[in-house]
């Protein structure tokens, strides 16, 4: 008789047992336990479907309900005993069922496959999941928002290839990544859009024959849509890969900013402080004050690349419909959640908390930044910016000539560069800033515009369900 693996969803059809170490490989309640939640939701909802459908009785159906409430008790005051056999999160949750409600719980998984299962619970756990995230972005950008409007006034050097480019407000690199973060926030909701889908009701492969109502159980649980192919519902997890690929995309911001922050925190830029809750020490070196919440994101960034590339691996070669192959996506799910969760917590402590150096950041900006505006000089006095780039080029090189600042040269130095230079020339940081505006915009630089843009953007974000 086949009965050595009765106990397990799939046993009756086996003789014998199966090898511990294949048991071990195969099992997933290590990780998949904390779906217990989503499970016991998607079950819940799963006998009202059944019990409409006249597969289960009014009777039963209080009994599987009651049972299951139980079973959630025990998972939220961290009673739950998980017993060996209990394969994964399923097998779990229902053994723990029958043994508070006996035969009837074996009714639970009538036409429910597993493979509808999980993807439910996946679906079900990322969308909290992602909700939480989305709270943890907008405290992020709110954070570097009013952090850009205390500071407003604080210039300093813009860079790119690493090199002095342009004076900026330093409130304009905070709301560079602020900008960044809500296209993250903005391709997360949309991520959701796609993770809120109803896969429950498609069984294995081939979808459900006890006519289950599926608008009942997308109403239980809240679902946005009932997915339309069965063999796509349970075989498909680009919900997964989208969410992994959102977490890299976020942590290369993240690490972006890390990086930038860890070069101004040196000796060498002295622009910010890290405050001692974010930094570490040196076992060898008492002088040292490390930035490991800065290197700690950078690296995060690398660790959710590799869940996003591995996942894929994986999914490109699969055939159609369910695979074993997929009980990898958990994992790389989870592992993808906490690391964002940590970085974007991590991430709001240092921006809220470090000390900016303004002396030093605009002792910084030099004279030879403001080339670009002698170009505009001579663009505002008709000539094209092609020419006026060069004779600004030219002034930088008899500047360097002189061994002297760009703002050391005269105008008649000027003048033999080209005599549309006057008096009118301006050496001032603040002007410089000045001139750029939002558009439609006016003085006081771009920078106020975005930060009503972001106040204005943040409450709406809140006012969404």
């Amino acid at each position: 008789m086949a009965t050595a693996e009765g106990n397990k969803l799939w046993g009756g059809r086996f003789v014998g047992n199966t090898d511990p170490v294949m048991e071990k490989f195969n099992a997933s309640i290590a990780y998949d336990q904390r779906m217990w939640d989503a499970d016991i939701k998607g079950s819940k909802a799963y006998v009202k479907a059944l019990q409409k459908a006249g597969l289960v009785t009014q009777s039963e159906m209080e009994q599987i309900v009651t049972g299951l409430d139980k079973v959630f008790d025990e998972w939220s005051k961290g009673e739950f005993k998980i017993k060996p056999g209990d394969e994964d999160i399923h097998t779990a949750n229902e053994r723990r069922l029958k043994e508070f409600i006996g035969d009837p719980a074996g009714k639970l998984h009538t036409g429910r496959s597993r493979n509808d299962q999980v993807a439910t619970d996946m679906r079900l756990w990322l969308r909290d999941a992602v909700t939480t995230l989305k709270e943890l972005a907008l405290q992020l950008i709110s954070t570097m928002v009013e952090r850009a409007a205390a500071e407003i006034e604080i210039l300093c050097p813009g860079y790119t290839h690493m090199q002095r480019a342009q004076p900026i407000r330093w409130s304009h690199w905070i709301l560079s990544y602020a900008t960044a973060l809500s296209r993250d926030v903005e391709r997360l909701e949309d991520i959701k859009k796609r993770v809120n889908v109803l896969p429950l009701g498609s069984g294995a492969i081939a979808g459900n024959p006890f006519n289950i109502d599926r608008e009942l159980l997308r109403q239980e649980l809240k679902f946005d849509s009932i997915s339309i192919n069965s063999m796509d519902a349970t075989g498909q997890r680009d919900f997964v890969a989208e969410f992994l690929f959102w977490g890299s995309m976020c942590l290369t911001h993240l690490s972006k900013m890390a990086e930038d922050l860890i070069l101004y925190s040196t000796k060498e830029f002295s622009f910010i402080t890290l405050t001692d809750a974010y930094s570490t020490g040196s076992s060898l070196m008492p002088q040292k004050k490390n930035a490991d919440s800065l290197e700690l994101i950078r690296s995060k960034a690398g660790r959710v690349f590799g869940r996003c590339a591995g996942f894929l691996m994986t999914l490109k070669g699969l055939p159609s419909s369910y695979n074993k192959d997929l009980q990898e996506d958990k994992e790389a799910m989870f592992d993808t959640y906490d690391t964002v969760q940590a970085v974007l917590q991590v991430a709001t402590g240092v921006i809220s908390t470090l000390k900016v150096n303004q002396p030093v950041m605009e002792g910084a900006l030099s004279p030879d930044m403001l080339a670009t505006d002698l170009a505009y000089h001579l663009v505002r006095k008709g000539m094209p910016f092609r020419e006026a780039h060069g004779c600004a080029g030219k002034a930088v090189y008899i500047a360097e000539s002189k061994n002297i600042h760009l703002s050391q040269l005269t105008v008649e130095d000027l003048q033999t560069v080209s005599p549309l230079f006057d008096k009118d020339v301006s050496w001032d940081y603040t002007k410089s800033v000045e001139q750029y505006s939002a558009p439609g915009g006016t003085a006081r630089s771009s920078v106020t515009a975005q930060i009503e843009h972001f106040r204005t953007w943040l409450q709406a974000q809140k006012q969404k369900p």
